[in-house]
């Protein structure tokens, strides 16, 4: 009975929608409330695709792109276009989404309609349509994008960890840029084909280039040597960025003294918890994530999914058990030991509660942790008073998330036995 009402409240909205003008925008409260995903995204994209007249778009891209992955080295890349025109770069800027619910993610992001072209990896410095995913990637601000697609747009939105969600798609006929003013600071990055993919993204990010364009403009083969640019998947690219630049960082901070108290800094978002630890010592860092069931990767269990990734003094040489969400989190975490010029033991601990309803994006992880570390912290003078105020925001009591991981549990046992005399 509350799908055939949900159904026909959708249905009703709709038609609604049929007479107004592509610029609508419906926010009901019944959707904005929605816990059911599967409603969410369907209603999102029902709505989008009502907009689209003629499997054509013209709109203002924030700019975005997207380059995916299956069929590596042939993939698809395209632009991500909303039929609305306008300052749209909010839709296109996760550092812009913090305070952003799931529900107005969805709707922002469902707006961008996905152009495939198919291609291979190794092509980014041949052909217009390439050319002109090279130029949005290096775009100062939106860019008014004409596409026209094959057919009318297709599928669900896409959601991933790893990713941005976007809107349907469809394989790209043609398409066409106006307003294109390129950022100077991406444009010299680009026009530099001497300079390694690397050391780009570094030199980027230390011009204040936010790092949601670095990702973009390493996706689409803008950086690095003269015949080693190539494009990269949307969701490797994203990752790439975010190990690199918290690589830099840590390479100087391994040089600092340690902090010279146990930190703790918390944030509640999304209906996730998150708890940063920060206790005095040479670097070490563990994040762990505690999957509720019916959240993302725990739908079929009723039990808690409990997983963790670890790196010694020297790092790690195997990519993270956790995924792209333990890169996004050593950059924030990086960044804001760079700014306390200490080093320290580095452990976070994130429990995702059920109305994490859907994935968003490692976005998600970086920006919120980075938020947490911008409050002012909690300060222990040991690390017991530390575990137990911890122990306090948390629902999952601190001897699971120990059995589970190997820092905290070292570092509390640790300092049990030092007090004890031999």
């Amino acid at each position: 009975m509350l799908q055939m009402r949900m159904t026909l409240y959708l249905g009703a909205v709709v038609y609604g929608m049929a007479a107004e003008t592509p610029k609508i925008r419906v926010t009901g409260d019944v959707y904005r409330n929605m816990r059911n995903p599967y409603m969410l995204k369907d209603y999102y994209r029902f709505r989008t695709i009502q907009m689209i007249k003629d499997n054509e778009i013209y709109g203002s891209s924030p700019p975005d792109i997207f380059v995916g992955r299956i069929g590596w080295p042939q993939v698809y890349v395209g632009p991500l276009v909303p039929p609305q025109l306008g300052d749209t770069s909010m839709l296109g800027t996760p550092e812009m989404w913090v305070n952003k619910t799931i529900p107005e993610i969805v709707e922002m992001r469902s707006l961008l309609i996905r152009g495939m072209h198919r291609t291979s990896v190794k092509n980014a410095d041949n052909g217009r349509v390439e050319e002109m995913i090279k130029e949005m990637a290096l775009s100062e601000k939106y860019s008014n994008v004409d596409v026209k697609l094959k057919h009318a747009p297709t599928g669900a939105i896409s959601f991933s960890e790893n990713s941005q969600p976007f809107g349907p798609g469809a394989p790209l006929e043609s398409m066409s840029i106006e307003n294109n003013n390129s950022d100077t600071r991406l444009e010299a990055a680009y026009e530099d084909d001497a300079m390694g993919a690397s050391a780009a993204m570094l030199e980027l990010y230390e011009k204040g280039v936010e790092v949601s364009k670095i990702q973009r403009a390493l996706a689409a083969g803008t950086l690095g040597r003269k015949g080693r640019r190539v494009f990269v998947p949307t969701r490797w690219s994203i990752t790439a960025a975010d190990d690199t630049i918290s690589k830099a960082k840590l390479k100087a901070i391994k040089e600092y003294s340690p902090i010279d108290a146990v930190r703790i800094y918390e944030n509640y978002s999304l209906d996730n918890r998150w708890i940063i630890m920060m206790v005095p010592g040479s670097w070490e860092y563990e994040s762990m994530e505690a999957w509720y069931p019916n959240t993302t990767w725990n739908m079929n269990s009723k039990d808690i999914d409990l997983g963790a990734s670890y790196e010694p003094f020297d790092g790690r040489k195997t990519y993270a058990e956790i995924g792209g969400c333990y890169y996004a989190a050593r950059l924030a975490v990086s960044e804001r030991l760079e700014a306390l010029k200490g080093q320290a033991k580095v452990i976070i601990l994130r429990e995702v509660h059920s109305g994490y309803i859907m994935p968003v994006g490692v976005w998600n992880v970086r920006e919120h942790v980075r938020e947490a570390l911008r409050t002012q912290p909690k300060v222990f003078s040991n690390l017991n008073e530390a575990v137990a105020y911890a122990a306090s925001k948390l629902e999952i009591p601190i001897p699971v998330w120990m059995r589970n991981g190997k820092l905290l549990k070292r570092l509390f046992y640790q300092k049990v036995l030092s007090s004890y005399r031999f």
